[in-house]
This record gives structure tokens, C-alpha cells and sequence, in this order.
């Protein structure tokens, strides 16, 4: 609804930011932190936005006064499954999770959940740099916190 009221104004920039990852595994309402700490995940793609490489485009956005409805996510979806075999690829090798499916999920969630792929084409054609969803989690999130074994 907001949305709708603020698309009638010239000077305004509207983010649609959907499950929001940074590099801080320890923040509790980072989406990693989330999942990793779940029973059970559902293994659905979905778009999400990786805050370490995306902020600060938000920041030369309104530098570059631009405005409008933004998919402020990184191009591409990826599964929680993925997420959660870099996160046991990366950080811990003992890490194990189990998967549901959604109507199993349905019946432990209080609210029901959306899973899709917002186009970020928009996005990318203004910042031709921006990277895969994949390859930001590699670059912004995972390889700065990889544990290395000790010698």
C-alpha cells in the first residue's frame, strides 16, 4: 500500500529489499544466522539482497538522483540449500541441517511465507558491476569469514 502512495511521487526511491544477508554471521537478524539455526528449511529459490555490495549502491543511487521502484536485490535466485552448503563449505564442516516441505512447514510457521525471483534488470543495467547472487555470497560474505584450518 505504501508503495502504491509513494510511486505518485517524482523525488522518491523505493528499495525492495527481500532476505537480507551481510557479512556479519554473528547478527541475529542476518537471513544466514537465521536459517543455520533452524530445525528444518524448506529448499526453495528465492531473490535476496546482499547488504555488503548493495548498500553502498544505495548510497551512489541517490547520489545519481535516481528514483522509482528498485528490485534492490542481487540478479538470480539461490536455494536455502546452496546458502547452507557454503555456509558448511566455508565456516563449518560439521554444519548439518534437514530439509520440509512446505506444507510440513505450513504447520510450524505462524505466518505463511513468500518465496520468488524479483527482476533485478533494472538494477544491473544502472550498475553493470553488481554481481550474481551466488557470487556476492562468495565474495562479500563467505571467503571474509572462512575458517582456516589451523597448521
Amino acid at each position: 500500500m505504501v508503495e502504491e502512495l509513494l510511486k505518485n511521487y517524482e523525488n522518491v526511491c523505493t528499495l525492495r529489499v527481500r532476505m537480507p544477508i551481510s557479512s556479519d554471521l554473528s547478527n541475529p537478524r542476518n537471513f544466514i544466522t537465521k536459517i543455520a539455526r533452524y530445525d528444518k528449511v524448506v529448499n526453495i529459490p528465492n531473490s535476496m539482497t546482499i547488504l555488503d555490495e548493495l548498500l553502498p549502491i544505495s548510497i551512489e543511487m541517490a547520489k545519481r538522483n535516481l528514483t522509482g521502484i528498485w528490485n534492490f536485490t542481487n540478479p538470480g535466485v539461490v536455494s536455502h540449500n546452496e546458502i547452507l552448503e557454503m555456509y558448511r563449505d566455508y565456516i563449518d564442516p560439521s554444519f548439518t541441517w534437514k530439509n520440509f516441505n512446505l506444507a510440513e512447514q505450513a504447520k510450524v510457521i505462524v505466518a505463511p511465507r513468500s518465496n520468488n525471483e524479483l527482476d533485478a534488470t533494472k538494477l544491473k543495467n544502472e550498475f553493470p558491476e553488481l554481481l550474481s547472487i551466488k557470487e556476492s555470497l562468495i565474495k562479500y560474505v563467505f571467503e571474509p569469514n572462512k575458517k582456516t584450518s589451523a597448521a
